[in-house]
């Protein structure tokens, strides 16, 4: 059974530090450059913070999609938690940057409109070596190559095979980063790229809409789809992105054995395989800390799931993709460092009150509320 409501406060007690690690990676960088680098050749704090966001995704979205068991109800809800927030903070970039208060990536300009948009809007532009209008969404291409797998792996009823999945994706990592340690799909490559993105569109679209074996196709081909996005068009590093969903279905093989379909050892088997794998895909004296200060910090926030958290916590992890998304927005307005917490924080609260609140009470509205035998969670 799921998580009840009442057992998320660890989750959200993660969630948060780890949207203000990335915003402090970030701010660091621009604010106090000397300092910082001092800092990031001993820890990638903004690589702890979305190593913990890929643990806690790996743990909870299936929890999220086998609470209903419904595509429909699965792609939905993702829709209304994530596109509404997204959109306002991609208008307000393009907004911010003709007013000259926020760069754009050149590369952009060069790219066609249309693919820009697909790529965008989809959240794949990662993959398919379009450029993001905000360079943090490099880590929402994942979650979407994850959800993908993920609904591929529910639909042909292999769902449970989470340590496995994770296991081989991190054994598969290291020889296939060794011979593509760059983006295949890349450049220009404008006429295969926008027929990626419209694919991930189609299978998503058919997955939640049709019934039988169309969907199940669609399923299975949106899974596959998104394996080859990641080896074939990771900017990262085929050895990097597969260790990525590696990470996510390592925190799935803990929500299992938290469940009892797997054995404790088997969970814990998978979670030591990535790390193994996954310490050596980035030359960078702080990448193997923050991985493995990731997996640490979760691991302590589950032993202690059971025990209340502060509530200001909490909060801070209900805001948190506001945090992660928008904190780019303000670090060419902001003067300093103090001033850009002060600003930022009060605005993803009123940014989630505004916008994604009202959208996932909207998104809950059409598809109706779950059955209350089988409580659940929302991400």
């Amino acid at each position: 059974m799921p998580p009840t409501p009442s057992r998320l406060a660890w989750l959200d007690a993660l969630r948060g530090p780890a949207a203000l690690a990335v915003a402090l990676h970030h701010s660091g960088w621009t604010f106090l450059p000397g300092v910082w680098a001092e800092v990031d050749r001993r820890i990638d704090v903004g690589t702890w913070g979305v190593f913990v966001f890929f643990l806690v995704s790996g743990y909870i979205i299936p929890a999220s999609l086998e609470r209903r068991g419904d595509l429909r109800v699965f792609w939905i809800g993702r829709a209304f938690r994530l596109l509404p927030l997204l959109l306002t903070a991609l208008v307000l970039a393009l907004l911010l940057s003709y007013g000259g208060a926020f760069a754009l990536h050149p590369g952009l300009g060069v790219r066609p409109l249309p693919l820009v948009v697909l790529g965008n809007v989809t959240m794949v532009q990662e993959l398919l070596g379009v450029p993001a209008v905000i360079d943090v969404m490099w880590t929402l291409s994942y979650e979407m190559a994850f959800y993908l797998l993920a609904v591929g792996l529910f639909t042909t009823r292999q769902a449970h095979r989470s340590a496995t999945t994770a296991i081989v994706l991190a054994l598969a990592a290291v020889p296939l980063g060794l011979l593509m340690p760059g983006a295949t799909i890349k450049g220009r490559a404008d006429l295969v790229a926008a027929l990626l993105g419209v694919a991930v569109v189609v299978v998503i679209a058919v997955s939640a809409g049709a019934r039988g074996r169309p969907r199940t196709a669609a399923a299975v081909t949106g899974g596959l789809l998104s394996l080859a996005l990641v080896i074939l068009g990771s900017r990262i590093g085929a050895w990097q992105g597969l260790t990525v969903l590696a990470m996510m279905f390592a925190g799935t093989a803990v929500y299992r054995a938290e469940q009892g379909t797997i054995r404790w050892r088997t969970a814990v088997g998978a979670v030591l395989t990535v790390l193994a794998c996954g310490v050596f895909a980035k030359d960078d004296p702080g990448w193997a800390p923050a991985i493995l200060l990731a997996a640490g910090a979760f691991a302590a926030a589950f032993m202690l799931r059971h025990r209340p958290f502060p509530r200001w916590l909490a909060h801070l992890g209900v805001i948190s993709f506001s945090l992660y998304l928008l904190h780019p927005l303000l670090l060419r307005v902001s003067p300093n460092l103090p001033l850009f917490f002060l600003v930022l924080v009060p605005l993803c609260y009123l940014t989630h009150r505004l916008i994604e609140a009202p959208a996932q009470r909207l998104g809950r509205r059409l598809t109706g509320p779950p059955p209350r035998a089988r409580p659940g969670t929302d991400r």
